[in-house]
């Protein structure tokens, strides 16, 4: 029934599908839903090139199952209500963000601690927050978020009067990333370089570590001129805003 939950014959439609390389829109067409439902369904159970109807029938009967057994406490769900929210949305939509984040290759508690911050309207949480919420230890918080800021997605800062520190994800988040990302080009590029002149241009292997430095470097360009446009609107934005 569109609307409601999906049944074993749309998990097979599903399926049938992805096999036929359909996208998700096109899928979702078909069983008369929303794409995004079609996206959270795939990407909740192995994703485009592991999805299987009968397992993700099974997850789900046990997903539902361990709901009813063991409920968990209302410090789990990121956000609860307010501002006109439907907290079982915002828990749903969590869940589907976790693994989108998860399979571009974030683990997975990395990948709750960046959920946890975004849908949180402040973007900033301490150690203790994050713990509440998402049930977990310190040292799995701290680790997580070790990892985001290696990559550039989270930040530390002090709160205000205290000696806690709190984890703070802004509307830069993917602007920092992205340099994150750069810098890491770089390092591949001069050791592609370096192994090319190694290796000897002529050679297969030498041959392919050139490519793959060309590559990364029209990839960094690329994406500078996408960063360099990005602050040039935000500064339009903010030159707009300004009172006169």
């Amino acid at each position: 029934m569109p609307g409601g939950r999906l049944t074993g014959e749309d998990r097979r439609l599903i399926a049938e599908g992805l096999a036929e390389g359909l996208g998700y829109t096109e899928i979702g067409r078909r069983l008369g839903r929303p794409a995004s439902t079609v996206m959270r369904e795939v990407t909740r159970n192995g994703g485009p090139e592991d999805y299987r109807a009968n397992r993700a029938q099974e997850a789900t009967r046990q997903r539902a199952r361990r709901r009813k057994q063991d409920r968990p406490p209302a410090a789990t769900v990121p956000v609860v209500g307010g501002g006109g929210r439907d907290p079982q949305q915002v828990q749903e939509f969590a869940e589907f963000f976790t693994g989108l984040v998860e399979q571009q290759g974030l683990p997975r508690m990395a990948a709750r601690v960046l959920t946890c911050l975004c849908v949180t309207d402040s973007g900033a949480l301490t150690a203790a927050d994050l713990v509440q919420r998402l049930q977990v230890s310190p040292a799995s918080v701290s680790q997580a978020v070790n990892v985001l800021e290696q990559q550039g997605i989270v930040r530390r800062e002090r709160v205000p009067g205290e000696r806690r520190e709190r984890y703070v994800i802004d509307d830069d988040v993917w602007l920092r990333s992205t340099l994150a990302a750069l810098r890491m080009n770089d390092a591949l590029i001069a050791a592609s370089r370096r192994g090319a002149e190694i290796l000897g241009a002529t050679t297969p292997a030498g041959a392919r570590f050139e490519s793959s430095a060309e590559f990364l470097l029209t990839m960094s360009e690329a994406l500078q001129q996408v960063m360099d446009r990005w602050r040039q609107r935000v500064a339009e934005r903010e030159q707009g805003a300004a009172p006169s």
